[in-house]
């Protein structure tokens, strides 16, 4: 039976597991590099990442295994979701991230991988080191030839949740609805059908494939859930879901800032319904500012120096930068490594300089 989710995603069946951790925002995602040999033209990974041997936990690069435990535990992450570019094209670091995260979080840190690499030598030592969930990534012109792939000879020789993960591209679903099929015949557990999408890196597929944007707020393709829709209702008796991709923005990501946001947050912070962090700064000599703050009765807990002044309470700011010499202002941010400032709100005098 189809049920409709949140922000326009729907489903036949429960979501695996490994969307479980997603929608609840507690899954750390860790791109392991940005390699691939496949070259799909929908490819959305980022530009900083996309064919570089580069790794990323959640939106921050990172060089040491210190440093992705770090991020999964800023996150309080139930499970991860390994990513690339194609995370088999460098199988020994794939195998030890695997594994580090098992032994650091055990055996209920979910892992899940998407790869489009299917070999099953590859699946074995997978499993072996601990993965608890494969999504592969058929490229479109097997999606109704599944037969002449080895998805059946992997889905038979593994104790892994075996799925599907590609984008719904338009009017594709004929393609679409064989692979399903296939799929449910060879004891695959899931397929997952996202939302196209297009990026910085993938915009050339808009005039190849003659694609048009969903909307003016979107970065949704057009037809293309009408065409996961189309899918969902011939499913019949397998599981698929449709991640929309304002669920993607509207849900997952939401949830996991707000998640990471109330871990990292300092009592000088203020985490909001939207997961950003919003932050009181005031710029001059740090001395003389927090002689200032002090004599205006500034608790000390609500206020920390910085090399360019101070950061205060947000709602104290608020209060007293009318009696303030200094500047004085807000920033919201993305609880992310990056920091990202999505709003400045100048309290006094302008806005503060650079």
């Amino acid at each position: 039976m189809l049920r409709r989710m949140e922000c326009g995603s729907a489903r036949c069946g429960p979501v695996s597991e490994g969307c479980v951790r997603c929608i609840e925002g507690s899954k750390m995602v860790l791109l392991v590099t940005g390699k691939c040999g496949w070259g799909c033209d929908y490819c959305p990974v980022s530009l900083e990442k996309k064919g570089l041997d580069v790794v990323y936990a959640n939106e921050g690069r990172v060089f040491s295994d210190e440093e992705v435990i770090s991020e999964a535990e800023s996150m309080d992450a139930r499970g991860t979701g390994i990513t690339g570019g194609d995370p088999l094209v460098s199988m020994d670091r794939t195998l030890h991230y695997i594994r580090l995260l098992k032994e650091r979080f055990g055996p209920d840190h979910q892992i899940h991988l998407y790869t489009a690499t299917m070999d099953p030598e590859k699946v074995r030592l997978l499993e072996e080191a601990g993965l608890d969930e494969i999504r592969f990534h058929p490229m479109e012109d097997k999606w109704s030839d599944m037969a002449s792939t080895r998805l059946a000879e992997i889905a038979g020789h593994t104790r892994m949740k075996v799925g599907i993960e590609v984008p719904a591209l338009p009017g594709r679903e004929a393609d679409l609805i064989a692979m399903v099929q296939y799929a449910r015949s060879v004891g695959v557990d899931f397929v997952n059908l996202n939302e196209l999408e297009f990026s910085e890196s993938n915009w050339d597929m808009m005039d190849i494939h003659g694609y048009s944007v969903k909307d003016d707020v979107s970065s949704a393709v057009a037809g293309s859930e009408e065409t996961a829709m189309k899918v969902l209702k011939k499913a019949r008796g397998m599981d698929v879901h449709f991640c929309s991709s304002a669920f993607k923005d509207g849900i997952q990501l939401r949830r996991r800032l707000i998640r990471r946001a109330i871990h990292i947050s300092e009592p000088y912070q203020q985490v909001t319904e939207d997961g950003t962090l919003v932050r009181g700064f005031v710029k001059g000599e740090p001395s003389e500012v927090a002689s200032e703050l002090e004599s205006l009765g500034v608790p000390s807990e609500l206020y920390v120096r910085t090399e360019t002044g101070a950061e205060v309470a947000p709602w104290v700011l608020e209060d007293i930068s009318g009696s303030l010499a200094h500047k004085a202002w807000l920033s919201e941010q993305y609880p992310t490594a990056d920091g990202l400032e999505v709003e400045r709100t100048p309290l006094n005098r302008g806005e503060p300089s650079e």
